[in-house]
C-alpha cells in the first residue's frame, strides 16, 4: 500500500513568490484603485449620468469586478488543488456564493424596488449553472473524452439537496407566503431549516462521505475513460483517497501557503463588495433606460459572478474530471440555495424589505425538467455529449422565455 511521507515545507521567500505573483497583485491594485476612484467621484456620480458616460462607467465596474473574481477563483482554485476534494471545492464554492451574496444584498438595499432581484438572480445562477455550465461541461468533455463517470453517490447527494431546495424557495412561498414571499416567522423557520440540512450536508461531505465526492477511479484503457491531459498534475484527480496524504497533514505542512492564499482571496474578494454597491444604482438606472426585462439584472449579476467558476468547470471536464465537475455545478448551486436565500430573507427581515421568491409556472416548469434531465443523466454509468447537448438546449429555452 502506497504511503505518503511528509513533503519538506517552502520557505517563506518562496511561498509569498508563489501566492503573490504579478497577476495577484495586479488584481488587488486594480480592484482597490477602484474602490478608491469611484469614493473621490462619488458626488460626481450621484447625479442623472448622460447615457454614454452610464455605459463607460458601468462596463469599467463590471470589468474590474470580473477580473477580480478570477482572482478569487485563482486563489481558490489553487487551495482546492492543494487540499483536494471535496475540501478544495468546497472553498471555491463558497467564495463564490459570497460574491453573489454581496452583489443581491447591494441591490436590493441599493435605490428603487428590488424585491425580486434574489429570486430572479438566484434562477439564472441555476439556468447558467445547471444547463448553460453543466451543458458546456459534458458536450466538451464527452467529445474529447467519448463519455465520463461522476460518482453516482455523491451526485445524488447534490441532486436530492437541489430539489428539497429549489422547492422550498421558488415553489414553497407561492403557497403559503402571501404575494409570493414568506412571512417573517415562515421565513425564519424556513432559513433555519434550510442552514441547519446544509450544516449537515457539509458535516457528511467533508468527513465520513468524502470518498463519495471524488473522483471515480476506473482502470486505464476501459471505455470511457479520460486520457491524461496536460497540466501541473495530471494524474492527481485520479487519486483515491487511501493514496493522497491526510488533510491533517496538508494544513501542516502547507501551513503558511494556505493561510496567505486565504488572506489574498478575501483581500482580492473585498473591493468586489464594495463596488457591487455603486454597480447596483447604475445598472438599476441603465436597465430602466434600455427598457429591458427586469429579470435581466439578475441574469447579469449570475453571469458576473459565475463565469470564472463555469470556465474553471470546463478546464476540468477537458482534463477528463467530471467528479470535479460535479462539486463546482451542483455544489456551488446547492450552496447558493443554501446560503443566499436564508441571507437575503435575514437582510430583508432586518431593513423590513420585501423578498418575492415565488417563481412563474413558466420557470418552475424550466427548472423541474432541467433537475430532472440531470437526474437522469446522473443514474446513467458515464455521461455523454447527449446530455450536455440537451442541457444546452433548455439554457437556449430559457433565454428565449427571458424576452417573451
Amino acid at each position: 500500500m502506497p504511503s505518503h511521507s511528509p513533503a519538506p515545507a517552502p520557505d517563506g521567500r518562496s511561498t509569498i513568490r508563489t501566492i503573490l505573483t504579478p497577476g495577484a497583485v495586479l488584481r488587488l491594485v486594480l480592484g482597490w484603485a477602484a474602490v478608491g476612484v469611484l469614493t473621490l467621484a462619488a458626488p460626481l456620480l450621484a447625479a442623472p449620468l448622460p447615457s454614454p458616460v452610464l455605459t463607460l462607467v458601468l462596463a469599467a465596474i463590471v470589468a474590474v469586478i470580473v477580473v477580480a473574481a478570477g482572482g478569487v477563483v485563482h486563489q481558490a482554485e489553487a487551495l482546492a488543488r492543494r487540499l483536494g476534494d471535496p475540501y478544495g471545492t468546497l472553498v471555491l464554492t463558497l467564495s463564490i456564493v459570497v460574491i453573489e451574496v454581496a452583489l443581491i444584498a447591494a441591490v436590493m438595499l441599493g435605490p428603487g424596488e428590488h424585491a425580486v432581484i434574489a429570486r430572479d438572480s438566484v434562477m439564472a445562477v441555476s439556468m447558467i449553472i445547471m444547463n448553460l455550465a453543466l451543458g458546456l461541461c459534458l458536450l466538451a468533455g464527452g467529445l474529447r473524452h467519448g463519455s465520463l463517470a461522476p460518482h453516482r453517490v455523491g451526485t445524488s447527494a447534490y441532486l436530492v439537496m437541489l430539489t428539497a431546495l429549489a422547492a422550498l424557495t421558488f415553489a414553497l412561498p407561492a403557497t403559503i407566503g402571501d404575494g409570493g414571499s414568506y412571512a417573517p416567522g415562515q421565513a425564519l423557520v424556513i432559513g433555519g431549516l434550510t442552514m441547519a440540512v446544509y450544516a449537515f450536508f457539509l458535516w457528511r461531505q467533508v468527513g465520513a462521505q468524502a470518498g463519495e465526492f471524488q473522483e471515480v477511479e476506473r482502470p486505464v484503457g476501459v471505455a470511457g475513460t479520460p486520457d491524461p491531459a496536460p497540466g501541473p498534475d495530471p494524474a492527481a484527480p485520479q487519486q483515491s483517497a487511501r493514496n493522497r496524504p491526510a488533510l491533517g497533514e496538508v494544513l501542516s505542512v502547507h501551513r503558511s501557503e494556505l493561510l496567505g492564499r486565504a488572506a489574498v482571496l478575501i483581500a482580492t474578494v473585498l473591493p468586489i463588495v464594495l463596488l457591487s454597491h455603486d454597480m447596483a444604482g447604475l445598472l438599476d438606472d441603465g436597465l430602466a433606460r434600455l427598457g429591458a426585462p427586469v429579470a435581466l439584472g439578475g441574469v447579469l449579476i449570475a453571469a458576473i459572478v459565475f463565469t470564472p467558476e463555469s470556465i474553471t468547470a470546463v478546464r476540468a471536464a477537458l482534463n477528463g474530471e467530471m467528479q470535479r465537475v460535479v462539486n463546482l455545478c451542483h455544489g456551488a448551486l446547492v450552496s447558493t440555495l443554501a446560503l443566499t436565500i436564508p441571507t437575503v430573507l435575514v437582510i430583508g427581515l432586518a431593513t423590513g424589505t420585501e423578498v418575492v421568491l415565488a417563481e412563474s409556472p413558466k420557470n418552475l416548469l424550466l427548472l423541474g425538467v432541467t433537475l430532472a434531465v440531470a437526474a437522469i443523466s446522473a443514474s446513467a454509468p458515464r455521461t455523454t455529449a447527449v446530455h450536455g447537448a440537451v442541457h444546452l438546449l433548455l439554457f437556449g429555452v430559457y433565454a428565449l422565455m427571458l424576452f417573451s
